[in-house]
């Protein structure tokens, strides 16, 4: 401990207790924040807590985040309320965010959720100079991390702006092609994946024939496997067998129509039930119909084809079939193909860079924080 230094337990220099309600205790247009273990807040119109306060999710992915609000509020009854702080509570702030996503949630409880108990907090230690000194050093990260978080948004703006940049190319490139157009079925033999009782878990295995799962069409990564079959099931089921060169879509969920084109290579095995495969005919690009697939001139079809449901859903491939798709020749096809994937690499390339500025001002934030409690942070006019 750096001398002059003070070091409590957590407990000792604040109050640190837990919200009573569930998360259907938010309103629309309630009067006061509600924090659940979501990164955003939410509204209702209870305000249990006032003050200074930090606000800590104790379950779930967002373990570890820690926010800071001075006013009135109220709290899931699975989230912490670190309140009645007894030092400069912006330094104690600025000392969680450095250090309670490491030491103070190291043990964690449960499987399906995991969750932290109050004995977290009863065993995390607090180091602390003087008030003056704590303000000094307040001050000093105040104004790095507004430079920091000023970068990072136009970072972030940059990412977006490449994105979108990238889309409006590729739905200008089908928008504004004078072709004939072909129907879906015309182009794709289709296979939806077998529904209702023909994959109950119990009858998968530790290896054999891999069942290929809507995270496939979601991340492109075939070799993430965790389902299998046996020989026998395989070949009752051989209709539903991916090959190289066959296009897998996303069926349902928010992530309806997202696609991958089926690599070279890959551990035979068949799709489930949240997949439509699709086997492009003759004279058909696989790649011409994977950039049409992602333009959102597409997405939009097939949502509207899941008729706006809360878990949109395409329940049949039989429906999609007469969807109308710009066909040029083969050889148009491939010009074009070359001409997208020659802008999707610059932009790449660019995303690439605007993520690394991100990463790196988040290293740069840890950095900072570090340095301010070892002592490390001076002003101008100490340096």
């Amino acid at each position: 401990m750096k001398q002059g230094w003070v070091n409590k337990k957590l407990i000792e220099i604040a109050d640190v207790s837990t919200g009573k309600y569930d998360a259907n205790h938010a309103i629309e247009a309630g009067k006061y924040r509600f924090y659940t273990c979501a990164y955003n807040y939410g509204m209702c119109n209870t305000n249990r807590f006032s003050g200074v306060s930090l606000i800590l999710p104790g379950n779930g992915v967002n373990v570890g985040e820690v926010f800071y609000y001075d006013g009135e509020f109220d709290a899931y009854q699975r989230t912490y309320i670190v309140n009645n702080i007894k030092i400069f509570p912006k330094y104690l702030h600025y000392h969680m965010l450095l250090y309670w996503k490491e030491l103070g949630t190291k043990l964690q409880y449960g499987s399906a959720t995991n969750f932290i108990k109050i004995g977290n907090f009863q065993n995390y230690d607090v180091s602390y100079p003087t008030l003056p000194e704590q303000q000094r050093i307040v001050a000093i990260l105040d104004e790095a991390f507004a430079a920091i978080a000023k970068a990072k948004a136009n970072a972030l703006q940059n990412l977006k702006n490449v994105k979108e940049l990238f889309e409006s190319y590729l739905q200008g490139v089908f928008e504004n092609g004078n072709w004939e157009r072909k129907k879906w079925g015309d182009l794709c033999e289709f296979v939806r994946g077998p529904f209702g009782g023909s994959l109950k878990k119990n009858i998968f295995k530790e290896d054999g024939y891999v069942v290929y799962e809507q995270k496939h069409a979601i991340h492109d990564h075939f070799n993430q496997l965790r389902y299998f079959i046996d020989e026998d099931k395989f070949n009752e089921m051989k209709r539903f067998e991916l090959f190289p060169g066959d296009i897998i879509m996303s069926c349902s969920g928010v992530t309806l129509g997202r696609v991958a084109i089926v690599p070279d290579g890959i551990k035979r095995g068949i799709i489930n039930q949240a997949l439509l495969k699709l086997t492009p005919k003759k004279n058909v690009s696989v790649n011409f119909i994977k950039h049409w697939l992602r333009s959102s001139i597409f997405q939009k079809i097939i949502f509207d084809f899941a008729g706006g449901a809360a878990i949109p859903n395409v329940p049949s491939a039989k429906i999609l079939k007469d969807i109308l798709i710009p066909f040029p020749s083969l050889k148009e096809q491939e010009k074009i193909v070359n001409e997208i994937e020659m802008v999707l690499n610059e932009t790449k390339r660019l995303e690439i860079i605007y993520q690394q500025k991100i990463n790196d001002l988040e290293e740069l934030k840890k950095s900072v924080l570090q340095k301010a409690f070892s002592g490390e942070l001076k002003t101008e006019q100490q340096q």
